[in-house]
């Protein structure tokens, strides 16, 4: 397979070595945002036809089957996929948005195909399966790690695949929602953090090719369609900083509770990390199945979006909305709490959507709404509560105009985007993602690269280190030899009993081997995690093997190792995404 994949790439780099630059990276981003627009329109279609041959025919076929039935098939998703996990791609976990941010800027847009195939089956069974978590995140990860992949194949180097990322998921993006317009502003505002951006026209080309996508498929449609579509009036324009600023605290709420939960879950020492989204999935099963037996809803499950269009076709007792939006928020944070697979874009706009609905039903006994007043009071509920959770303002004001296609709630929307933006940044420091980050040890301003020289010298050298050091364990002969053809690295820090004892050189262990005598180990070179690259760049030049080990000398405990390549690598990186 290897060498198949090295052919491939090699017949596509000299096929498009003999274009001109600019039209060979034009028909990429053209091939790469079509096939993440693809896999993106298959992955939503797969994940609405399983949810409706299971969940929905079994709502039709009485009490007892469909307890029984759903019962199965929540809990049975949640198994599959808390195994692939844990077993095959722990990356592949939550919505891949952090994850894939991750990738960009740290591993320059390289992600393994490995993360595809289990977001992809994984994100069906989770979200088909009734599990109450959306599909436009993992179609976000989905679409960059298969515009990554397929780049790959076309004989892009690793360092240079962030391009390819960021088209995949902007593709991927446009193609789950039919967004082109907030494909784009999220992928610069989200993943690159840089409207002026290089790669922006890639960027901007794969959106357009996933819209074409969607557009041939399924037809150019809005997401929702609407039938109310008078404007509102001053009354409703008067109540929208109020549902702005409930639908935001609302999505405070949930952020806290769900990655609350998701800490609290890593002291579950008594049950097994694949076991844990089935216990999510058993809050989002009785959840469910009570609105179901109260109301014959089944928004609480999945996507939630039959139930979210009738809200804003207007006409849903308020009473009812706001039972829905109880429910909704405490199975997704569950389920995303305890590690499911699938993201927060749906639910969030479920849960905006529902408190503008209950806004407008409340306050509609006492002010005189209008049916416009009261879609666009549930449409800024939904920009509120998702530009909360993503601090992504444009984003939260295009894809909410993208997916209604109404314009004339375009005022409201940015009002509402003022005072969600205003209510989150007083009340939390990160946005969703970032906090996620934050929590598994991921610090942002240490991933992305410095704007110029002064700050590249000061960033930590555990950004450009290499945590997995091949390291020799064993001098037996055989062992020696099975280490130089697996690696080619040149140095390998020495290992006895858990403290680096030297550093090896390459031509040291082949001269053992040949001469058959004891391998001859220099003194390990240490640097710590927290020094900078100024500090390193001192270091490997005064060793004479040019290689560091990451840790204390003291303890003798190796972090990771550093090399020129790190060094240089790093600074390729940093020079890749300047404008």
């Amino acid at each position: 397979m290897s060498r198949f994949t090295t052919l491939l790439s090699e017949r596509w780099r000299l096929a498009w070595s003999q274009q001109a630059p600019t039209a060979a990276r034009i028909a990429r981003d053209c091939l790469l945002g079509l096939s993440a627009g693809l896999v993106a329109v298959l992955f939503s279609f797969l994940t609405d036809r399983l949810f409706q041959g299971t969940l929905g025919q079994l709502a039709g076929a009485g009490r007892t089957v469909f307890l029984v039935g759903s019962f199965a098939t929540v809990m049975t998703a949640s198994l599959v996929c808390g195994w692939l996990i844990v077993k095959v791609c722990p990356e592949a976990a939550g919505s891949g948005i952090p994850q894939l941010k991750v990738a960009f800027w740290k591993d320059f847009g390289a992600v393994p195909w490995r993360v595809a195939i289990v977001k992809f089956v994984g994100g069906v069974l989770s979200i088909g399966g009734g599990v109450s978590l959306g599909r436009e995140g993992p179609s976000v990860q989905l679409g960059g790690a298969v515009s990554s992949g397929i780049g790959g194949l076309m004989g892009v180097v690793k360092s240079e695949r962030r391009e390819s990322c960021a088209a995949g998921a902007a593709a991927g993006l446009a193609a789950a929602f039919n967004t082109p317009l907030a494909a784009i502003t999220f992928v610069l505002e989200e993943i690159i953090g840089d409207m002026n951006s290089r790669i922006l026209s890639g960027v901007v080309l794969a959106a357009i090719m996933g819209a074409f996508a969607v557009h041939a498929l399924h037809g150019p449609q809005p997401a929702f369609e609407l039938s109310i579509h008078a404007d509102a009036g001053w009354t409703g324009y008067g109540l929208v900083p109020v549902v702005a600023a409930l639908a935001a605290l609302v999505g405070i709420a949930f952020q806290r509770l769900a990655l609350g939960l998701r800490a609290g879950c890593r002291g579950w020492t008594g049950v097994p990390l694949w076991l844990r989204p089935a216990v999510g999935g058993l809050a989002v099963w009785v959840l469910g199945v009570g609105v179901w037996l109260w109301s014959g809803r089944l928004g609480v499950f999945g996507l939630g979006y039959h139930d979210l269009s009738e809200v804003l076709r207007g006409g849903f007792p308020w009473r009812l909305a706001l039972v829905l939006l109880g429910a909704k928020f405490l199975a997704t944070a569950f389920a995303y709490g305890t590690g499911g697979l699938g993201g927060i874009f749906a639910p969030s706009l479920f849960l905006g959507a529902t408190v503008g609905a209950t806004v407008a039903g409340v306050t509609g006994h006492w002010l005189p709404l209008t049916p416009g007043d009261d879609l666009m009071l549930m449409i800024v509920g939904m920009c509120a509560t998702l530009g909360a959770l993503v601090r992504a303002p444009l984003t939260s004001i295009l894809i909410l105009f993208e997916m209604t296609h109404n314009f004339a709630v375009v005022p409201g929307l940015m009002l509402a985007t003022l005072v969600s933006q205003a209510v989150a940044r007083s009340m939390l420091p990160h946005n969703f993602y970032e906090a996620i980050l934050e929590q598994d040890g991921v610090h942002l301003e240490h991933l992305m690269p410095a704007q110029d020289l002064r700050r590249w010298k000061q960033t930590p050298v555990a950004v450009i280190a290499s945590f997995r050091p091949v390291v020799v364990g064993s001098t037996d002969p055989g062992a020696l030899q099975a280490l130089l053809a697996a690696h080619p690295y040149q140095s390998f820090p020495v290992v006895a009993e858990g403290r680096v004892t030297g550093v090896a050189l390459r031509r040291r262990i082949e001269e053992a081997l040949k001469d058959g005598a004891p391998l001859t180990v220099a003194p390990a070179r240490w640097i710590p995690a927290k020094a900078t690259v100024r500090e390193a760049e001192s270091a490997l030049v005064d060793a004479p093997e040019h290689f560091l080990c990451l840790g204390e000398p003291a303890t003798g405990e190796l972090v990771g190792v550093l090399t020129l390549h790190d060094l240089l690598r790093g600074l390729q990186g940093a020079d890749s995404v300047e404008d």
